[in-house]
Order: structure tokens, then sequence, then C-alpha cells
């Protein structure tokens, strides 16, 4: 693969005049499948080969890909890239250059305690069939679950021109899963969402029989709770919120093609947008994490990148283009669902740090106002406004946790709610996730508990 994956790139810019060229091969084995009420749907199980083109000619971007590893194929494809790149150029206001990074040659492996592929789809089945199964019959109020399982496995293979060659080991292990509960006209609904890097030892730690309890638990629980007052209130928000706030209202802010597109980070590079106790970071190595990597997509080294230090904002997530654009140091953020398409900059593990309080401590001065535990959905916007959906949830009241919420949510302006944080915990949790961009990424947020003094609370007048 060597040999040939360098004689692309050498062929680009020596025969094509391509200042910069990269190609990207996979050849990753895929098991996916959805079970609704004990019923196997939509299930898949095959290989998915082929190889991305990418070159860089007189400034201008050029790519294709190919579901073939021939070399004629490869060459034609290339050639096709180069044409691209070229007719691009003439409609350039301003030359793409990249910033420089080391070239790298290195083979990544991994070698987990269960390797997925070695286990049979009978068995992958019969640990979703448990999950399923403890669900429905944990509460004859339960009335719907639905789990979708994913594992994919293999090799991904990159050379650029500028000497680098990788060859990398991918593993993952993800499983979505969601439920209904219904009583006397009230419906209600549980989701939760686990991953891995390190293997399908993921359900040996989380079992199948406490994930379908928890699933389920969850649903049940909610019935019994009230839609919360809406209005400002202090708040509480457990670290599976703060990780979605973080992902979904700040992180997406920070990667650097938003900002450059409009986002409100872009203008404020080394101010102070947030409280004293406001650290967050993006990290791609993080043992075993859903977006951790050695590499990226551009052969960058994954790093653990700081974004806001004590408030203040000290840096952004880029790709080797907009490293460039901002005199910075690429952070590895550059990434692709799969050789069909171009690497964009998308976060790995991105996290709220944690500092010093008990849990005690953060609940014990709220007198009046929320503690939400888990999220069922967030969006934001380039502007800085975000809401975020709370599926669990129950009162502070003098203190105390009291009564369970149902139907909760959360909304403001990041920078102005940042700002509002005036207590963060000493504990610390990462929940894996998936993130759409245009392309689908495996990720990683969280953080601690944290307290918000004020906050715009979703509920009834």
């Amino acid at each position: 693969m060597k040999d040939l994956l360098t004689k692309l790139t050498n062929t680009a810019t020596g025969k094509f005049g391509a200042e910069y060229a990269e190609i990207r091969a996979q050849n990753l084995s895929k098991t996916m499948f959805t079970m609704k009420e004990g019923r196997v749907e939509a299930a898949k199980q095959g290989v998915e080969s082929g190889v991305a083109l990418r070159v860089l000619v007189k400034g201008a971007w050029g790519f294709a890909s190919v579901g073939a590893m021939d070399s004629e194929t490869l060459m034609d494809a290339l050639s096709d890239a180069c044409s691209m790149a070229k007719a691009a150029s003439a409609h350039m206001k301003s030359p793409i250059k990249l910033a420089a990074t080391k070239a790298v040659e290195d083979h990544v492996q991994i070698k987990p305690k269960r390797n997925p592929a070695e286990i049979s789809i009978e068995e992958k089945i019969k640990t979703v069939s448990a999950i399923n199964k403890v669900a429905l019959t944990f509460d004859k109020r339960v009335k719907s679950c639905t789990i979708d399982y994913l594992d994919l496995t293999g090799t991904s293979f990159f050379a650029n021109s500028d000497g680098s060659y990788i060859e990398q080991d991918k593993l993952y292990v993800w499983s979505k899963l969601a439920a209904t509960a219904q009583q006397s006209g009230v419906f209600t609904h549980s989701r939760d969402e686990l991953g891995s890097t390190a293997g399908y030892e993921l359900f040996d730690t989380e079992t199948p029989e406490a994930l379908g309890e928890k699933l389920a638990k969850r649903a049940v629980n909610q019935l019994k709770a009230k839609p919360p007052k809406g209005g400002a209130f202090p708040v509480v928000l457990g670290p599976n919120v703060v990780g979605v706030f973080v992902h979904e209202a700040f992180g997406h802010l920070a990667e650097a093609d938003l900002a450059l597109s409009g986002g409100v980070l872009a203008s404020n590079l080394g101010k102070k947008i947030a409280s004293d106790l406001v650290t967050f970071y993006d990290d791609g190595t993080v043992n075993g994490a859903f977006g951790s990597f050695k590499y990226d997509d551009e052969g960058v080294p994954a790093k653990k990148s700081l974004l806001i230090k004590d408030g203040v904002v000290t840096g952004l997530m880029h790709n080797r283009e907009t490293a460039q654009k901002f005199n910075a140091e690429p952070t590895g953020n550059a990434r692709a669902e799969d050789f069909k398409v171009e690497p964009i900059i998308r976060m790995r593990n991105t996290y709220f740090a944690p500092r010093d309080c008990a849990f005690e401590e953060l609940i014990e001065d709220v007198k009046a106002g929320y503690y939400f535990k888990s999220f069922r959905g967030g969006q934001a916007s380039l502007d800085g406004g975000f809401q975020v959906g709370i599926q669990e949830a129950c009162e502070i009241v003098n203190g105390e946790l009291g009564e369970p919420v149902r139907d909760a949510s959360i909304s403001g302006n990041t920078l102005e709610t940042l700002f509002k944080v005036d207590a963060v915990g000493k504990d610390f949790e990462l929940h894996s996730g998936r993130c759409g961009k245009g392309q689908t990424a495996f990720i990683g947020d969280g953080g601690p508990h944290i307290r918000v003094n004020e906050v715009t609370v979703g509920g009834s007048a």
C-alpha cells in the first residue's frame, strides 16, 4: 500500500504540478442493525473500501474518491482531481496555503481485549436483545424500546507529498438506546448513548441488564414528574448536560472554519468571555474515549487543545488551512466520515475542566431552582444562541433535591451564560455521541457538575 500511495503523491507533484497531495485509503468492516421490540431491522454487515485523493494546485483544492484500489483507476481519479483544482484556481480570490507540519511514518495498532470483528453477529444480537428485554419487562408502562448498534473495525492508510505515511487501526463500538412509557395520557421518552474505541468489552462494563434497567427507569420516573415553571432560575447541570452544552453552545463556535464564517469567537480570541471558573479543552488523546485517535485525516497528531482558560479564549480547533490563516498550530481536528468526503474541522472529546466543589456544595445555596441531570437534544447558532432539551430533572428547594420535572429546556446566549457559572464540581464524566456537520463524526463530551446562577428555563407559565 505504501508504494502505491507514494507513487500517487509523487505523480501529483511531479506530473500534474500540485503543490501538495494527500491520499487516504480505508479497508473497514462494519456491522450495524436496529432492534425494535425484540425484532431485528435494517441489518447490514460488510466491507467498505476505497480511496480519497486531494490535491492543491495553484492554490485551489481538487478532490476525487473511488471505491477501487487498482493503480489505473487511481491514476485517472488523480488526474481528475488535479484538473478540478486547476479549474477552481481561476476563481480563487486568495490562494490556499497550508501550515507546515512534520512528516510522520507510523503504524498505530489497537489490541482490544474483545475485538468486535471476532464476535459473531449472533452474539451481538443477543447482547442487544438482552437490553431490549430488560427495558420492556421492567414495567408494564414501558411501551417501546429501540436500539441501534454499530461496530467498525479495520485500517486506514494515509500518505502525503510532505513524506508522511501512516497506517492506523480503527475500532468503534457504539449503541443508541431509546424507550417510551405511557400512563393516563402522559407520554415520556428516555434515551442513552454509549460508545468506545477500546473494544467490545464496553458491554462488560456497561452490562445489558444495567443499561436496560436505567433506560426504562428513566422513562417511568418521568411519568410522575411535572413540567417546570418557566423563567430565569439558578440551575445545577449534570455532566451529561454540561457536555452537550460545551459541544453545541461553545464547541462549534470554536471550530475555526465556522469562526471564519461569522462565528462570535473569531473576534474574541484572547478576550474574557466567561467566569474565572470556566476552562474548556478539546482532546483527542483520552484513552478509549469515543472521540480519540492518534492522527487526524491530514496526518496531524491529535493533541489536547486548550480552548478557554479561566474564562479567556486561548485557541480554536484547526486544520492545516485555517491554522495558516490564524498563524496557529494545526490541532489535529481534520476529520472525514469516510473516503467519499473531504476532511473538515470536527470536535473530538470536548469538555469542561473540573474544579473543587462537592455536589452538595453546588445545591446548598440554591433556594429555588433546578437540577438538570441528562439531556434529550440541543442546538446552537453562530451568533451564540443555544437551546438544550432536558430529559431527566428535578427541583432544588432550599438546598435539597425536590420533586421530578419533565419536558424542561434551557436557552440563552453562550457568552452571557458562561459568565454566570459560579461553581464547578470536582467530579468528571465523558459521554459518547455523534455529531452531524454535513458528515457524521464520533465524539465525546462532558465535564463535572456545574452551577449557573441564572439561565432561562422553558416550562409552564
